[in-house]
């Protein structure tokens, strides 16, 4: 989910994706649960359920719409079809119950986990630059803004990380939560695995650090890289180049040769390999991380409040700064939309930074919707090629109401959207709610306010972008779906917000948005008929010549290919498809690696009578690899696979096989 490529069909885990929730309750018991999740986005539909299904686990009333807040990562890797609007289901064909049930089962059970096992303890602030991990992907419309504001930053880039520190009453170190700007795209388009992406991998390891002997996702410390305002800002540091040419790209327009397909950005990694890329920018936010922890020593003290109120986007009217008011568009994409970026571009003829529409494409448009002149000039100067905001069949395309948030904890206040804002968005509300929590009376005597953006949070609305870098129409602005006066509606409203919170007065809201999960329709893969295996052989026997060395050496791959079932049969959740394990001297096997570790990969392939490579032969084969590790134990080791076959009868099975023994070596 993220890149829109029809083409990028899941085919098995490079690292599970995980829930990560954090409750949070001051002294007069007012709690909030803040939740970062390894997906593409928030989602209404997916908090509707996750509040149902709190409601039904803990009791009516102790989580609310209003204090809860769930943010997606940005991964690109992960699986779609769990949003409820039309336009975020194209590539998956329509709605995906199976990944939807999965998300919002493991939100929960998060959250149930975290509200289970709160204690006393302490909360600590620190922040700092991080360098060499971030660049700004739409640089020339960054140089739109302003110079004089412009010239307050040292870069087109946030680098700072903002983290939260838990401490227990007993020093022992609960959790970490903290914010950078980075998008969830060093794994590219081509990648086919369940990934968490470089945030994904910074939590990994920092939770490995703090969860000894316990298995990824299993142990008592939860460290969270949240999203914030990533909007522009790419992983992909070594820049984008033509890749027929090796030239620089059109700057202006992310082109070569006047197309976008072949300019792309790579990340540090060699060669701009994906993995190492990722494992690279993952790895600097783990150290950082770290170095913040050590640093953290100013404590965070005081209330803990929230707010959220709706917002019927084409209906909000306004106040300008020169004193004007105007009233938001109804949601539109524009040409620029279908360009996609440097970290994914799109395809046919179109390219970043089009501000006139073109005859053809406008009669494709035509035949969905045909926008209106009032409509045309409110989203102006974008040219629009889909008018989403009209196009209700088989439901509506994209949202028009959304929900915004504020979070506080003592001097800390978390602004919550559905949109990624680009740098200079975030900056601008940043410093918007910075001044007026300073001028509130909110805050003790010399306390400084820290504002943070959750981004991606509690629905999703694509982008927003400044008024000045909506004039040059590269992806972000032509993404920005309510026009060009979208982040100036936000301040406002985030404004209202943080207001009645000072005043102690609830926020006025509209209508939360409408439930659409009764027209949801699901055209992709079809449910797993039943699974078999070839003749005179059993699900999980090493398929003849797919065994294992007898020997390997650090750094060399291990891998083994399985008779397999269908993995959706059973998702595993909190589980594994696969062991890698080291025998004892007692000759006992223990667990060293499983599917949520970064050195396995667990790939599946449908039989060769399945050219759509989604399981509707019935045969199957999993291949499963271990990447072993420069600090492995010297040993014995196998590989193990597990699933779960679906029988002609519906019933499901459970088996298990290995893999030959095998030694590793120096």
């Amino acid at each position: 989910m993220g890149y829109a490529v029809p083409s990028q069909r899941g085919t098995g885990i490079h690292q599970r994706l995980r829930s990560r929730a954090f409750v949070i309750e001051d002294d007069e018991s007012h709690m909030i649960a803040f939740v970062s999740a390894d997906i593409g986005m928030g989602s209404d539909l997916l908090k509707m359920r996750v509040i149902d299904g709190l409601n039904e686990r803990i009791g009516e009333g102790i989580f609310s719409y209003d204090n809860v807040a769930i943010s997606g990562t940005h991964t690109h890797s992960g699986p779609a079809g769990f949003l409820q609007y039309t336009i975020y289901q194209i590539t998956s064909w329509g709605f995906v119950p199976e990944t939807f049930d999965a998300f919002v089962e493991g939100i929960v059970e998060s959250i149930v986990m975290a509200y289970k096992n709160m204690k006393p303890g302490k909360i600590f602030l620190a922040e700092g630059e991080l360098e060499d991990s971030n660049i700004n992907r739409s640089p020339t419309s960054y140089l739109l803004n302003p110079e004089e504001e412009r010239a307050r930053y040292d870069a087109d880039t946030d680098k700072n990380m903002l983290l939260l520190k838990m401490v227990g009453e007993d020093g022992t170190d609960i959790g970490v939560l903290n914010w950078f700007a980075v998008h969830g795209t060093s794994m590219n388009n081509t990648n086919t695995l369940v990934s968490g992406d470089n945030k994904g991998y910074a939590s990994y390891l920092l939770e490995k650090d703090h969860n000894k002997g316990k298995q990824p996702g299993m142990g008592p410390f939860v460290s969270a890289f949240a999203s914030t305002n990533l909007g522009d800002v790419s992983p992909n540091t070594a820049g984008p180049k033509c890749i027929d040419t090796g030239l620089p790209c059109d700057g202006e327009h992310s082109s070569c040769n006047g197309r976008c397909e072949n300019c792309i950005a790579f990340g540090p990694g060699t060669n701009g390999d994906m993995f190492e890329s990722t494992e690279i920018i993952g790895r600097n936010q783990y150290e950082h991380a770290v170095e913040l922890m050590e640093a953290a020593n100013q404590e965070v003290t005081g209330p803990v409040d929230y707010r959220l109120s709706y917002l019927d986007m084409p209906k909000l009217e306004v106040a300008l700064p020169d004193g004007s008011t105007t009233t938001l568009c109804r949601a539109a994409l524009g040409y620029s939309f279908a360009a996609g970026t440097t970290d994914g571009p799109g395809m046919l003829n179109f390219t970043q930074g089009t501000t006139t529409g073109n005859p053809f494409w406008d009669k494709v448009r035509d035949v969905l919707s045909t926008p209106t002149e009032e409509e045309i000039a409110c989203q102006a100067p974008k040219p629009i090629l889909f008018n989403t905001g009209d196009m209700d069949r088989p439901y509506a395309w994209e949202p028009s109401t959304l929900p915004i948030q504020v979070l506080r904890v003592g001097s800390l206040f978390i602004a919550v959207p559905p949109s990624e804002f680009t740098t200079m968005a975030g900056r601008r509300l940043r410093n918007t709610l910075s001044d007026l929590v300073a001028s509130s009376g909110m805050l003790k005597d010399g306390d400084t306010p820290h504002i943070t953006i959750a981004g991606l949070s509690n629905s999703y609305s694509h982008y927003v972008t400044t008024y000045e870098e909506y004039q040059a129409q590269r992806y972000e602005a032509a993404s920005t779906l309510y026009g060009p006066h979208t982040l100036t509606g936000y301040q406002q409203e985030f404004s209202r917000l943080v207001s009645d919170m000072a005043a102690g007065r609830k926020s006025a809201s509209a209508p939360p948005p409408e439930d659409l999960s009764d027209v949801q329709i699901t055209l992709g893969a079809p449910k797993v008929p039943f699974d078999r295996t070839p003749l005179k052989t059993s699900f999980g026997d090493v398929v003849d010549g797919g065994d294992v060395k007898n020997t390997y050496q650090r750094g060399e791959i291990a891998s083994a290919v399985f008779h397999a079932a269908n993995p959706r049969n059973n998702q595993r959740a909190q589980g594994t498809y696969l062991s890698v394990d080291l025998q004892a001297t007692d000759g006992s096997w223990e667990t060293v690696a499983v599917d949520g570790d970064w050195s396995t990969k667990f790939q599946w392939r449908a039989g060769p009578e399945d050219p759509l490579n989604i399981g509707i032969s019935g045969l199957s084969q999993a291949t499963l690899s271990w990447d072993i590790p420069s600090d492995a134990a010297l040993g014995t080791y196998r590989l193990c696979y597990f699933g779960n076959n679906k029988k002609v009868s519906g019933e499901i099975g459970e088996f298990s096989g290995c893999s030959s023994e095998f030694a590793v070596t120096e």
